[in-house]
């Protein structure tokens, strides 16, 4: 059939069916197409090669630990651990029982890209700063000996990483110096009782509206010890009970107290053998709480 005969087909279509097809035509799914392409040019070596379609990298959403902008353009921040800052800075933090792999890096510095993809931000308006409560001895290593960075430490607990088009920037806040970074530092669960009453002074000079709740909160769960020495001390007992009232951690301790204390009558009562629905009664302990102390008197 010659083409000239084609075309008058498509003069004989209504408006409507011109606007069915172009609107079918915009919705069409490229993709599922060119997984088929990719696997018909391949089929000399289907047996040996697998193919995956829209393959999820991770099982939970990509999430940035924190994100830094300055609202400021051309805000020059001298802070030791900002000194790098340009427009976005992207920070990703690990608790003291973890590290920055050379995995979390290439993760980190993925998201960097999907975000400068995402919102259109120029590459080299980011920064990437990883923070951790060790020497990164491993990560160091592979960026000096594969990558060919530069790496150099400038001040206490904060090092450089110089050869890509990204600042970017690894601290160890173990190192890092109390009177210049004297949250990051103690950010532990190894707090000293200097350290404490250090940051104990400062909260008393902070204003009302500034949250240090959860900071508080994760450093009294993680250095108790520290705490309950700093509650022996006559000159420090009174701010430790105000500090601990202003940021509602001494309910959430009185509370567990009053279950601890629960608990240990729950157990005297198990074991004298008390019927689970007497103890419920008395200690006003949820009945799988109770049932645990007995599963646990039988092991």
């Amino acid at each position: 059939m010659e083409l000239s005969n084609l075309v008058p087909l498509t003069n004989n279509l209504s408006e409507e069916q011109s606007k069915t097809m172009a609107s079918e035509s915009s919705n069409i799914h490229w993709h599922p197409a060119f997984i088929e392409a990719i696997k018909l040019e391949l089929s000399d070596y289907r047996d040996s090669l697998e193919f995956f379609s829209e393959l999820p990298l991770t099982a939970e959403p990509l999430r940035i630990d924190c994100i830094v902008i300055k609202k400021t353009k051309g805000l020059v921040i001298t802070k030791n651990i900002a000194s790098i800052f340009k427009e976005f800075n992207i920070l990703e933090y690990k608790s003291p029982a973890d590290y920055v792999s050379v995995g979390d890096f290439y993760k980190v510095y993925g998201y960097a890209c999907l975000y400068a993809c995402l919102h259109k931000v120029p590459i080299t308006n980011l920064t990437i700063s990883f923070i951790e409560s060790r020497f990164p001895k491993k990560l160091l290593k592979h960026l000096r000996d594969i990558r060919s960075y530069v790496v150099e430490k400038n001040s206490p607990g904060i090092y450089t990483v110089k050869g890509d088009i990204l600042p970017i920037q690894i601290i160890n806040s173990r190192q890092l110096s109390a009177e210049e970074n004297l949250w990051l530092k103690n950010l532990t669960d190894r707090l000293d009782l200097k350290g404490y009453l250090q940051i104990n002074t400062e909260i008393a000079r902070l204003e009302e509206t500034v949250n240090v709740g959860a900071y508080l909160n994760v450093l009294a769960h993680a250095n108790v010890s520290i705490l309950e020495e700093a509650a022996k001390m006559s000159n420090a007992a009174k701010s430790l009970d105000e500090v601990l009232e202003r940021t509602g951690i001494a309910a959430k301790w009185e509370a567990r107290a009053e279950e601890r204390n629960s608990l240990n009558i729950a157990r005297n009562m198990v074991n004298s053998g008390f019927p689970i629905e007497t103890i419920t009664a008395m200690t006003n302990l949820a009945p799988d709480k109770v049932k645990e102390l007995y599963s646990d008197g039988k092991n």
